[in-house]
């Protein structure tokens, strides 16, 4: 199969039509942001200002929130209807303790390849799930590094390779158009963090499975959560009746105790920026250390 494509305008309008639907199906996505969050508490970090890079309909804001209450809270999101979402979803307490400690939120609709922040003017660059939908990641990435300030933390998790390898592999027996999304490896994302400008990045990998009564309920699962394909080279009609059958029938061959698995490889990272070593001029910085004679 040929090298994967996004077509962003596609996964936008997927994304827009869930968060319209407000359907609160995101559990993979709650479940996957708990354990982002859990690493945090072996990171020092007092933020002054964090962005949410695709932060959704804004839960990630909330519990962002919760941890840092003095910090100014940015919204970030690609999807028009999960910004006006993530505007919305400030809870009365959350408002409450923003007053309180004189922090802002923020939300912006805009892409992770040209966001409208100026360099350097935040503390923390936090994306969940996110960084998968981005059409250019290593463009995503150089642009994460952009607006970091010096010393700051990017914090994210993203799709592995193996995300939906049984419907990947239905599907392929059933016909060889895409019908599914394809993840970049672990150590691919590492080369592009380090390429990116970032200073030892940290990777690691974990497998969580879903179970499903049927194939329908994953379809319908994907959908609601705006998690469809948008390949580039995606088939734009129905899958016909016939391959349908067959994806089924391949896809049988992999339930276990009546339920059928799905797959879901977790890519987690997190990386530094590092101190400046070019002025803004072109000249080089370089520290210079005095010894004192004793």
């Amino acid at each position: 199969m040929d090298e994967f494509h996004l077509d962003v305008r596609q996964a936008r309008r997927a994304f827009d039509r869930a968060a319209r639907a407000a359907a609160d199906t995101a559990v993979l996505q709650r479940e996957v942001e708990r354990r982002m969050f859990e690493r945090l508490d072996y990171i020092r970090l007092t933020p002054a200002r964090v962005l949410d890079a695709g932060c959704g309909t804004g839960r990630g804001l909330g519990l962002l929130r919760r941890r840092y209450p003095k910090a100014d809270l940015i919204g970030a999101d690609f999807a028009p209807a999960a910004i006006q979402a993530a505007s919305r979803s400030e809870s009365l307490f959350e408002r409450t303790r923003r007053m309180l400690f004189r922090a802002r939120r923020s939300h912006l609709c805009a892409d992770f390849s040209l966001l409208p922040l100026r360099p350097g003017c935040v503390d923390m660059l936090w994306s969940n799930l996110a960084l998968a939908w981005a059409g250019e990641p290593l463009a995503a990435l150089r642009e994460f590094h952009r607006v970091l300030a010096p010393g700051g933390l990017l914090m994210f998790s993203s799709y592995g390779p193996d995300t939906l390898k049984e419907l990947k592999s239905a599907f392929s027996a059933a016909s060889p158009a895409r019908r599914a999304h394809s993840f970049d490896d672990m150590h691919d994302v590492g080369d592009m963090l380090v390429a990116s400008g970032f200073a030892a990045p940290v990777m690691d990998v974990e497998t969580i499975t879903l179970t499903y009564a049927d194939v329908a309920a994953l379809a319908r699962d994907l959908k609601v959560s705006g998690q469809t394909c948008a390949a580039r080279d995606r088939p734009r009609g129905l899958c016909g009746r016939s391959a349908w059958r067959k994806m089924l029938a391949a896809y049988e061959r992999e339930r276990r105790d009546g339920k059928l698995p799905a797959t879901i490889e977790v890519v987690y990272g997190h990386a530094w920026k590092g101190e400046p070593r070019v002025a803004a001029d072109g000249r080089q910085i370089v520290k210079w250390t005095t010894a004192i004679p004793r």
